[in-house]
């Protein structure tokens, strides 16, 4: 068979595949929450009990899901995630109220918690360490483009077809990515396309494999994974209340009709996108001019977190667009940070126990994720987005604080 020169950029392009249409499934129902809202009779409240039972299945299974696709594989992980989430989107189209959608989103959150474990194993699989912060990076570039394609396309489905059928056509869109991913993917030994020197090159890193893997509670004797637990929690929220929220607030702050959030809720996205690449692209340059692994994730993982305050410039400006170019600032700041701090659980421990670190350190982002959820509805339905919007602000540094605390020294952890 003819052979393909850099096989694994295609492997990484197709992981960046699957991030974008989970983000796409994840952000349809906060585009259509204005219209949801209105429809279904509810409250600010609600739809943050909707949000967090997401959050809820989200954190669970990120833990279960990390240790499943270790065990499983990538490419039958990978698969029977996308199946899943795909299949609870379309359900949807069925919501009659708070527990209807609730449930249903409790079981998008069962699925699509499997994406990141699986990217992130299938990244330590195919990539040498000193290309894994740029493959995070376009990885991390699949929750913007989603986002950046959620807006509009949901806005057109709704106006033309109804939000129900907008979740049914939404959810479809997995299945296209399934037929391409058990085309493309194998293990890089297996791989019938590979070329020698690629392989070659994947090997000249690859850790020892006569280790056994470690017992799931073992992994919290190490002080490195309550490091990456303790930033995710504190962080992740942040960035989810502009994922779940964001159109909610220029609809109830700034006047925007549909057609207007579709034409401009993206554009935060799209610079969380670039922040993301920048980020991979900037932790690998720091590497090549000779700076050591723990500096260049940690220059960079301060340099975002500071770049996110400005967004509290936002309670004091009454332009709608200026707020979204503050807010498009602060998510490439966000992204920026995340492309070095979601390399760590494969910087710090092998690649048979990276899907379960990354699971960890990923349900913990999103357990504080779903308790800071119902506290934004209940913020905004008694006073209003003004501390939410400070207490975002500043989450970031106090997870680039945790990281410096807890993980002194960013190396491989001996196990």
């Amino acid at each position: 068979m003819r052979k393909t020169k850099n096989i694994r950029w295609y492997i990484a392009g197709t992981i960046f595949l699957a991030t974008t249409i989970n983000y796409i499934d994840r952000q349809a129902l906060s585009v259509a929450a204005p219209t949801i809202r209105k429809d279904l009779d509810l409250s600010n409240e609600e739809y943050g009990w909707i949000v967090s039972a997401f959050l809820l299945a989200y954190a669970i299974m990120q833990m279960v899901s990390g240790r499943l696709i270790d065990s499983l594989g990538t490419k039958k992980g990978f698969s029977i995630a996308v199946i899943w989430w795909s299949i609870a989107n379309m359900l949807h189209a069925f919501g009659r109220g708070l527990l209807s959608l609730g449930f249903f989103r409790f079981l998008l959150g069962i699925g699509e918690a499997g994406n990141y474990p699986a990217a992130m194993k299938a990244i330590s699989e195919w990539f040498p360490k000193q290309e894994r912060t740029k493959a995070v990076g376009i990885l991390n570039m699949g929750p913007g483009l989603g986002a950046i394609i959620a807006p509009p396309l949901m806005a057109w489905l709704i106006l033309d077809f109804g939000w129900k059928m907008a979740f049914v056509i939404t959810g479809a869109i997995g299945f296209f990515w399934l037929l391409l991913w058990r085309w493309i993917y194998y293990e890089p030994k297996d791989h019938p396309r590979i070329s020698e020197e690629e392989l070659k090159l994947i090997n000249s890193s690859k850790e020892e494999n006569d280790q056994k893997k470690l017992p799931w509670l073992h992994y919290f004797k190490y002080k490195e994974v309550w490091g990456l637990t303790l930033s995710r929690f504190v962080s992740d929220g942040a960035f989810y209340f502009f994922v779940f929220w964001l159109p909610s607030w220029l609809a109830d702050e700034k006047g925007f009709t549909l057609t207007e959030i579709g034409l401009f809720a993206w554009i935060p996205f799209l610079l969380s996108d670039i922040g993301s690449f920048v980020g991979g692209w900037t932790g690998a340059q720091l590497i090549k001019n000779g700076k050591s692994l723990d500096a260049s994730r940690k220059w960079i993982i301060w340099i975002g977190a500071v770049l996110v305050v400005p967004v509290l410039g936002c309670l004091y400006i009454e332009s709608p667009y200026w707020a979204i170019t503050l807010i498009s600032f602060s998510l490439f700041a966000t992204q920026f940070k995340q492309s070095s701090l979601f390399t760590l659980p494969i910087d710090l421990f092998s690649k048979k126990d990276a899907a379960s670190v990354w699971g960890i350190s990923g349900s913990a982002g999103s357990f504080g994720a779903m308790l800071f959820t119902p506290v934004i509805g209940w913020l905004v339905d008694t006073i209003s987005y003004s501390p939410v919007f400070v207490i975002v602000s500043f989450l970031h540094i106090v997870s680039a604080l945790i990281v410096m605390i807890f993980i002194p020294r960013i190396q491989p952890v001996v196990n």
